[in-house]
């Protein structure tokens, strides 16, 4: 099944995708926009030009398990963006995939200017990442 991950952020927000066979997680752009209902009209149209069958959105649960105002209002994303495609959208944890992706630009020696203009995009794919493996360990759910 072919996935889009969403890492929905106030100015940017990275897209990633996968091939069907959900081998491999992929960047596929970040959107500039700071409007809320401009990014679902684009993340909306993505989804459509990728081909997805699935969109995830990332859900940044806080580390005690609490949901704080951001989660909030990636959760109203997801419903706002539900209501344009005819694909599922789901919410998934995404507690962590800010630091992660840091560690890898770090090992890439990515820095400065390149490092802002890519986080999202890997933030992303490592919420994709995240989500395959899942259902990966997991077939009969879902």
């Amino acid at each position: 099944m072919k996935i889009m991950a969403v890492d929905f952020g106030d100015a940017r927000t990275g897209l990633a995708c996968c091939d069907r066979t959900e081998y491999l997680a992929s960047p596929i752009g970040v959107i500039h926009d700071k409007d809320f209902g401009s990014v679902v009209q684009k993340v909306a149209a993505s989804a459509s030009e990728y081909g997805a069958e699935m969109v995830i959105v990332g859900h940044p649960i806080n580390m005690d398990g609490s949901e704080g105002p951001r989660a909030q209002l990636c959760a109203d994303f997801a419903d706002q963006l539900a209501r344009l495609v005819n694909v599922p959208v789901r919410l998934w944890d995404e507690r962590g995939t800010t630091v992660s992706a840091t560690g890898y630009l770090n090992a890439t020696n990515t820095r400065g200017k390149k490092r802002k203009e890519v986080i999202d995009e890997v933030a992303a794919t490592i919420i994709l990442e995240s989500y395959m493996n899942y259902r990966c360990n997991h077939p009969d759910e879902d």
